[in-house]
């Protein structure tokens, strides 16, 4: 009983590619001249990302350029949480958009979609609890 996965025809050979990442999530991300169809993890980009707040930091840097009908987009993202998975696709649209019409990264650089965003976890230390808290204090 598996679901009919889209498919998005071409033969790779002329895709884009470009890699984004956020907190521990990884995101790989091809774009080719198509119709605007986004494709994630073989899912469609709204049934992967259900949120709207998700759905437009992945849309983000395909509107600011008016690239939405323009391309095909198809991404492989793995690790962490939905908010960083698309924060890692963001900054992999743009990296790819970047190349695919070098025209537009003036536009992509002033929206700040091509930095990285480098807040990480912070490790836990030893003698305390987590990063920073520590054990209660006890008098006796």
């Amino acid at each position: 009983m598996s679901k009919k996965t889209p498919i998005i025809e071409g033969s790779g050979l002329n895709d884009i590619l470009g890699t984004g990442r956020r907190k521990s999530s990884v995101a790989r991300v091809r774009v080719r001249p198509g119709q605007g169809r986004i494709v994630v993890n073989d899912r469609l980009f709204d049934e992967y990302f259900p949120g709207v707040q998700q759905q437009n930091a992945v849309l983000a840097p395909l509107t600011q350029t008016g690239k939405l009908e323009s391309v095909d987009v198809i991404i492989r993202v793995n690790g962490g949480g939905l908010t960083g998975q698309s924060d890692a696709c963001k900054m992999g649209i743009a990296r790819a958009l970047k190349i695919f019409a070098p025209d537009v990264e003036d536009v992509l650089r002033t929206q700040s979609l091509l930095t990285r965003d480098g807040r990480m976890k912070e490790r836990k230390k030893y003698g305390l609890r987590g990063a920073r808290r520590g054990t209660q204090f006890s008098k006796r």
